[in-house]
């Protein structure tokens, strides 16, 4: 959304959207606003918990603490309602990455330190990683879904990654590696950092651990000395600074 239009849309950030005394929004009109997100993460909650074939549309209402009728006006089926939380959670976080390459004016090097880091702070670490396990285990039965998913997730982050790739190397920063190859080597590391905190994360369990900031910073310091030309090579290119993780987004 352009910021104009944005100011437009908002009458709190556009002065001349109106002279009158603002009015406040009686009670049951602001729960009835917030109705749809509150039933998109109650949905979440338990599309992680339960996986998606188990979970039930009328467990929904309930953890929402609406109808199930409710549920059903604002999502028609379980389906619907997956797609929802993918649109309104993961979708979302790849459409403001889109942004962030298109409007990086640096080095990419910093811009996939930066991307990469805010994918793992705000999927890796949390609740939405639930959705890539669950796309994983239930694609075969759900094939419909699972196009879906291909659609809004897996092929725009492809293009995104694609797209920092390619503006490094048009830049001279980045040799001519395999753009499409390239994008699945970043991917695999975060892929299994994510399925290893939902799997075996809720168990107390003797074994490895992983500690996914070192992990990420590690991975990108291998790569950026893969991908960089030897000549445009630099210290403070090469140095990974750990991604920092705020207390919302370690738990």
């Amino acid at each position: 959304m352009q910021t104009d239009t944005f100011i437009a849309a908002h009458p709190l950030l556009n002065a001349a959207s109106s002279s009158a005394s603002p009015t406040a929004t009686p009670p049951r009109q602001r729960r009835k606003q917030a109705r749809p997100q509150e039933l998109l993460d109650a949905a979440l909650a338990l599309f992680v918990e339960r996986g998606f074939a188990a979970t039930r549309s009328e467990e929904v209402a309930a953890r929402a603490g609406v109808s199930k009728g409710t549920l059903y006006r604002y999502y028609p089926s379980k389906e619907e309602l997956f797609k929802a939380v993918v649109r309104n959670s993961l979708a979302i976080h790849i459409a403001d990455s889109a942004s962030q390459v298109a409007l990086h004016t640096g080095s990419s090097a910093d811009l996939l330190r930066r991307v990469m880091g805010d994918w793992l702070c705000q999927v890796g670490q949390g609740a939405l990683g639930g959705i890539c396990k669950i796309m994983l285990a239930e694609a075969g039965n759900f094939p419909e879904l699972a196009q879906f998913y291909m659609d809004e997730v897996i092929l725009p982050t492809h293009q995104v990654l694609g797209a920092l790739l390619r503006r490094g190397i048009d830049q001279g920063e980045f040799r001519a590696v395999p753009v499409d190859e390239t994008v699945n080597v970043l991917i695999g590391p975060m892929l299994h950092m994510i399925l290893f905190k939902q799997a075996f994360g809720p168990h107390q369990l003797q074994g490895p651990s992983i500690d996914p900031p070192a992990v990420l910073a590690v991975h990108l310091d291998l790569l950026l000395r893969g991908l960089c030309h030897p000549q445009g090579m630099t210290s403070s290119s090469l140095t990974p600074p750990i991604p920092p993780l705020t207390k919302e987004c370690s738990r």
